[in-house]
């Protein structure tokens, strides 16, 4: 009977083996994943499942492949083999993966197995393919994509490539994504991208393209051309409709405007950080010396190689989201807006426009957002019924001093003002409308007011009555005038408040109407005490830092000790016996007390004042220096107690003595 269980074992245990291969111990395993990653692997696993959809085999040492070292293939769907040191790719081992849609190649060293000058083989099932990171030059690529029918996205970023010729792409003419970006590629050769009629992706980003002189991408939906060399973007002249949607031009050398195609989607535009002096789409010739400094290509005969005919304004029905910023423009005329009635975001901020100004020819009705922070703006006009949906205004760093006061007045959805770093005053509430200053009362829309760093003078009362503020900045505005109304007309609403580094001694709010206020920055002022509340307040973050508080009052302390969950205190002459509230309050476990390591205060211990930080002050100091006071008050009182005792007694017997000499001559 034994020995005939032994023999069926025999029999059993191989056909058991054979259906359920025994799992790689040092892979993770999970359904049909078999991760392989980060485990200095020189070898494949022998021993793998026989159905693998994903296999990972990234960040490892592996440096050849070969059918010996990968024998189960036919069923991987996904195969990555980024951040190892391949070299070798045997010609024909990915032919019989006819399930096989992702591969990654990226990070490993392919430039030496296309030194070789051979084909891979048929990728005929893949569609994502990563080569990225693999030092691969000119062509070599070539050597991996020349018979890949099923492929639609393409990496080829991080290599060294320096043209793209027209054969590049013949062996896979069912490309949708191509990315091209961190290379050095200076040449395209016409009809490079012509023939994917499926491309709708192409990132040509960080390159050293110099010009793009005829666009004929109709398909093409997205293209990056940011970090070049560009000095011209020309689309070919076509009555076609193209499909373009995304166009990234910043950081180029870019002067005009770019040749958009006549018939356009555009819906995202970026010039920001070029050389734009207009937005027209060509300039003068007498700047042909400034061109040639600036970098641009000409011809034999001393003509710019891509600037265009002088045109006017291109149509950009579509047009969403328009960067102008960091350039060199002086000068915007209205009409140029005039096309883009759908225009919701427009940043022309870090240019050197001296007025702007919006029309009813160029109504912007759709713009949302408008950045025309730091320029160098004299005049700003924007007409009736213009800007109707213009929700945040970005005026900081202009140094601008008059504006018609009720500018902001007509901007009927205007949430959000950034007035930082200029020069205004602010219109009490009931003034008739001047040119002197500024009137922020009575918008009704008003949300966020940012005031920084305008030299104000003062806030008159009511300044921003009618207007809902949520936010309120005025800090860095030295010496400001701010009195007991100045902020009235925001009890209901304001949230968060401002007043750092405005040299204030006192302050004269009565802070308990603030129903809603959450967060309260007095730091870096001059503050000697803060008494702010006359009853209970909703203050959840007090900065006080830098100021010159000595003791803070246990009438503020009673009334923030409910609500506070964050202060900040350091940089004070704080008394450390004086403040039994305060020290009382830093103790709590629900405060949070971030600058606490900054946080000292003085006391004097033998004749000598000293400062230590609160978080190292002990009980007894304090209460030793009680028990002197207390001594010395005692010895204090009990001579006074003597001396006006002698005194009286003395009076006393003077009046008798006095008394007794006047009976006697009586």
């Amino acid at each position: 009977m034994g020995s005939c269980l032994w023999i069926l074992m025999l029999v059993v245990n191989p056909v058991l083996s054979f259906r359920r291969p025994a799992e790689p111990s040092v892979c993770r395993v999970v359904h049909e994943d078999v991760d392989c990653s980060g485990l200095s692997l020189r070898t494949v696993p022998k021993r793998l499942l026989a159905s693998i959809h994903l296999l990972d085999l990234s960040r490892n040492l592996l440096q050849n492949l070969t059918d010996h070292e990968l024998p189960v293939l036919s069923n991987v769907h996904h195969l990555n083999l980024q951040a190892n040191k391949i070299q070798f790719i045997q010609p024909g081992l990915f032919q019989d993966t006819s399930r096989l849609e992702v591969l990654d190649l990226s990070r490993n060293l392919l430039d030496l197995y296309a030194a070789l000058k051979t084909s891979v083989g048929p990728l005929k099932s893949v569609r994502r393919l990563d080569l990225s990171g693999n030092g691969l030059f000119t062509d070599m690529s070539d050597y991996f994509l020349s018979d890949a029918p099923a492929l639609t996205q393409l990496s080829l970023d991080g290599n060294s490539i320096t043209k793209i010729s027209r054969h590049t792409f013949n062996g896979s003419q069912a490309l949708t994504s191509i990315d091209l970006h961190n290379n050095v590629i200076i040449e395209i050769e016409e009809g490079a991208f012509e023939s994917l009629t499926g491309l709708s992706e192409l990132d040509l980003s960080v390159n050293s393209i110099s010009c793009i002189t005829d666009f004929n991408l109709v398909r093409l939906r997205t293209l990056n051309l940011s970090k070049n060399s560009l000095t011209s973007f020309q689309t070919v002249d076509s009555e076609l409709e193209f499909e373009l949607l995304y166009l990234d031009l910043r950081e180029n050398k870019i002067l005009y405007f770019p040749v958009l195609p006549q018939k356009n989607k555009l819906m995202y535009l970026d010039l920001s950080r070029n050389l734009l002096r207009s937005v027209n789409c060509s300039g003068p010739l007498e700047e042909l010396e400034n061109l040639k400094a600036s970098g641009y290509l000409f011809t034999d005969d001393d003509k710019p190689l891509c600037l265009c005919a002088n045109q006017g304004h291109q149509d950009l029905p579509s047009l969403l989201y328009l960067d102008l910023s960091h350039n060199q423009l002086k000068a915007i005329p209205s009409s140029f807006f005039s096309s883009m009635a759908s225009l919701e975001s427009l940043n022309i901020s870090n240019n050197c426009l001296e007025s702007f100004s919006v029309d009813s020819e160029a109504s912007l009705n759709s713009l949302k957002t408008l950045d025309i922070s730091y320029n160098n703006l004299q005049n700003l006009s924007f007409g009736q019924n213009t800007l109707a949906a213009l929700e945040v205004l970005h005026l900081q760093g202009n140094a601008l001093s008059t504006l018609d006061s009720g500018i902001f007045l007509r901007l009927p959805s205007i949430r959000s003002l950034h007035l930082q770093q200029n020069l205004f005053r602010i219109c009490p509430s009931l003034k008739n409308q001047t040119h002197d200053c500024i009137r922020l009362s009575s918008i009704s829309t008003l949300s966020y007011l940012y005031l920084s760093e305008n030299s104000l003078e003062s806030v008159p009362p009511g300044a921003f009555d009618g207007s809902p503020l949520l936010i309120l900045d005025l800090s860095l505005n030295a010496d400001v005038g701010l009195g007991p109304y100045s902020l009235s007309g925001l009890e209901p609403t304001l949230a968060h408040l401002s007043l750092r580094g405005n040299q204030l001694r006192t302050l004269t709010v009565d802070f308990t109407s603030f129903h809603k206020l959450k967060s309260l920055d007095l730091s870096v002022n001059r503050l000697t005490g803060v008494s702010l509340w006359s009853g209970d307040c909703s203050v959840e973050s007090l900065n006080l830092q830098n100021n010159s508080l000595v003791t803070l009052a246990s009438d503020a302390v009673l009334a923030l000790q409910k609500s506070l969950r964050t202060l900040y205190v350091g940089s004070n002459p704080l008394s450390c016996c004086g403040n039994p509230y305060l020290l009382t309050l830093l103790q709590q476990d629900r405060l949070s007390v971030p600058d606490i390591s900054a946080v000292t205060c003085w006391f004097t211990r033998d004749s000598e004042s000293v400062e230590i930080s609160v978080s190292a002050l002990r009980a007894e100091d304090c209460e030793s220096l009680d028990g002197k006071v207390l001594w010395i008050s005692v010895i204090v009182a009990l001579a006074l107690g003597l001396t006006l005792v002698s005194v009286v007694t003395l009076k006393l017997c003077h009046s008798q003595t006095h008394g007794f000499k006047r009976g006697i001559k009586a």
